[in-house]
This record gives structure tokens, sequence and C-alpha cells, in this order.
């Protein structure tokens, strides 16, 4: 592929396991420095697409493309380029967390004393100082999880695939690892993450595919992905009962609330919606005290592309 190609591109991918089709022939394309959430519920796919895309797995149909090479013909290429963390921790737990590191260090041929200065870079980086020396059984699963993400790190790869990287971490130990990704990106590598978790897919990837029963049933930013359902609105707050009456008048459609004085006003929530409703406000003359703009969440987006709840919002509803 030429030079300019993306980070990461599948076109036509298909894998299937028997007569489950797990795949069925979707298309991706991640760009470089940019960090891009695969979505869905437990066995929608996702895994099995790190795996293609990881080499750990061959396709049955497509053209996959990691950093410029075919993961058919180039895998030990795309091996070079890549780091993987799964869903669960691949630490030693005979080793301490420094041991772990070096041993990493070693399988990549850095040498004694780059290894250990590797290694003790990236305890530092990911505040793992002062378990270093500690085995793993005194670590916590988010110092586990940190300690899995550093060995990936070791060999410093350019595409990092995390999948769920925070399943089963306490709220602070996630956010953490969010702050952990980001810095990552803002770094210029490439993050390729599956996630069952909807907020962290809103907070974290600059595009989100949306990925059902092995189909991709959309892709988009967070903010184009809200958008294609109903549901968004622009709430109007008014300072007095003369303003909410004359906005009604000229806004028809909107949903008055002569109590709390607002008016909702359905909406894309888009520039361009706004815009037009602001000229509509100013050529009939109404002051408006405050704004607001609602658009659907991923909750939302996601029942209404698939029928159903994520696995996350059916276990607290």
């Amino acid at each position: 592929m030429p030079a300019s190609s993306p980070a990461i591109a599948a076109t036509g991918l298909r894998k299937s396991f028997g007569d489950k089709v797990v795949l069925d022939r979707i298309d991706l394309r991640v760009d470089e420095g940019t960090i891009f959430a695969l979505l869905g519920p437990n066995g929608a796919g996702k895994t099995t697409a790190v795996h293609i895309l990881s080499t750990y797995l061959g396709a049955d149909a497509g053209e996959v493309y990691v950093d410029g090479h075919d993961v058919g013909r180039e895998p030990d290429a795309v091996r070079a380029a890549i780091g993987v963390t799964g869903q669960f921790s691949a630490v030693d737990k005979l080793l301490t967390g420094e041991e772990n590191l070096i041993l990493m260090a070693d399988l990549h041929h850095l040498g004694k004393r780059a290894g250990r200065r590797r290694a003790a870079e990236l305890l530092e980086r990911f505040d793992l100082v002062e378990a270093a020396g500690k085995p793993l059984a005194a670590y916590s699963g988010g110092m586990r999880r940190r300690l899995d993400l550093a060995m990936t790190l070791v060999g410093s790869p350019r595409i990092i695939f995390l999948d769920e990287p925070t399943t089963g971490l306490d709220p602070r130990s996630r956010r953490t690892m969010w702050q952990i990704i980001r810095d990552l990106a803002a770094g210029g590598v490439t993050i390729f993450l599956t996630t069952q978790y909807l907020e962290e897919a809103d907070h974290l990837a600059d595009r989100i595919a949306v990925l059902d029963h092995g189909k991709l049933v959309a892709e988009g930013t967070a903010a184009e992905l809200k958008r294609l359902i109903p549901g968004g609105h622009i709430r109007l707050q008014f300072a007095g009962a003369a303003g909410l009456e004359t906005a009604a008048r000229a806004l028809a459609e909107a949903r008055r609330d002569d109590d709390a004085l607002t008016l909702h006003v359905p909406s894309d929530g888009g520039v361009r919606s706004l815009r037009a409703l602001l000229d509509q406000l100013d050529h009939a003359s109404v002051e408006v005290e405050a704004l607001t703009v609602h658009t659907p969440d991923l909750d939302d987006v996601f029942f209404a592309l698939t029928g159903h709840p994520t696995t996350e919002k059916a276990a607290t509803t």
C-alpha cells in the first residue's frame, strides 16, 4: 500500500466458525495517531476482529492492511509494528512487575542495559515504581492492567490494539487507564480499542464503529452517531412569560413548559440547525436567557441501531 495509507484498513473482512458468521464483510479504516473504538456487546465479533488485525487469526475473505503491510502476506512486518493488550492480563504472576518488563525486553532483544532502562522508564510512566519489586499477588486489578499495557509498550509499537482494557476495573482505575490511552494517542500512537462500555467510547474515541452480530451497523464520531436518531432538542429558557409566548408563536413545532418558562425545539443538534433557530428568534425579536443543546446518548444510539441494549446497560437496569 502507498505510504499515505491509513494505520489500519480492512475491506470485506469476513470470518466464520462453522456455520456461525462472526464478521460479515466489514470495512474499517483507522487513521494514524487516532483512537478508534469498535463498540458492541459480548459476542458481537470485536475480539475476532482484533485477532485477525493482529495476525493471531486468519480471515476467510477480505483485504487487511496494518501499518501498510498485508496481514496475510507480511505477518512479521505487522507484528513488528503493533502491540496487543487482550481482555485478560498476560503478566506472569510468579514474577515481580519489574521482572515481567525485563522479560519482555529480553523477548524484544533490547539487550541487558537497554532492557533495564526501558523497564525503569515504563515503571515510572505507569506509576508502578513502588510496586516494581513486589509479586503480582500484591497488585490491584488496575495495577495489573497498567503493567499489562506497559509490557505492550516495551517494543515502542506504532499501533496498539486494546481489547476491552478496562473490563472489571473500578471507576477510578478506569479513568486512569483512559488518561494513559489519551496520552499515547497524543504522542502519535494509533489506538484500536474494543469496548462494550458506551461511556468509554464516548470519552476516548475520535471515531466509533458499532458492531452487532458481525455487521457494522454505523460508523462516525460520537456526535455524528448521536445525530442519527430522533430525540435531540434545543432547550430555550426565557426570563418571562412574554418572551416565551412570542417564541412559541414563532416556533410552532416546539413543546412549551409554562411553569419552567422553557421551549423544547426538535433538533439534530448540528451547527446548521442551531444557526437556523437563532435566525428565527432574531427575526421574531425574541430574547433568550439560556440555550442548551440536548442530543441522544450512545445508549440511545445503540438501542436504535441494534434493537437491544448493550451488556453494560442491561446489567444496570
